[in-house]
């Protein structure tokens, strides 16, 4: 049981993994590697459909209502002018360093979101976030036995 509620955390999109290995082993004592994979596990599930969804759910909303097609296409052109030499410079190097740095808002949950507006392709993106996701994982395994070993 306390693999999936681990595994769940991993995947909520306020949680993630940086939620999901303190208490995987602070509260549930789960062994190091088990709680690392199954919370890099947890929070990759959920990328792959996102990745999918934006763009279906983009194209679906903009072909039927004229007022969203508008409204996105200006929300994406100004954001993408916005941080375009970003993107360019970076690309899915830059992504991957987003989702690495365990803060809030970096998760994979909004690097999908990220990997859409800039067009980022979804081979390199997903690469990208699993990467990402793994190195967040050893950083607040860091943290998390940093504050155990304090306490």
């Amino acid at each position: 049981m306390n693999e999936l509620v681990t595994f769940l955390l991993a995947a909520a999109p306020i949680s993630e993994i940086r939620g999901a290995l303190p208490v995987a082993i602070g509260i549930f004592d789960m062994p190091v590697l088990q709680a690392y994979w199954i919370g890099v596990l947890g929070n990759i599930a959920p990328v792959f459909p996102l990745l999918m969804f934006w763009w279906y759910l983009s194209g679906f909303l903009m072909e039927r209502a004229v007022f969203l097609n508008r409204f996105f296409n200006r929300l994406f052109d100004k954001t993408r002018v916005k941080h375009r030499e970003k993107i360019l410079k970076y690309g899915a190097f830059g992504l991957f360093l987003f989702v690495a740095i365990p803060l809030p808002i970096t998760g994979a949950w909004t690097a999908t979101v990220v990997a859409f507006i800039f067009g980022i392709p979804f081979d390199k993106a997903f690469l990208a976030i699993l990467l990402g996701v793994m190195s967040a994982g050893l950083v607040v395994l860091s943290l998390t036995y940093g504050v155990i070993f304090i306490i």
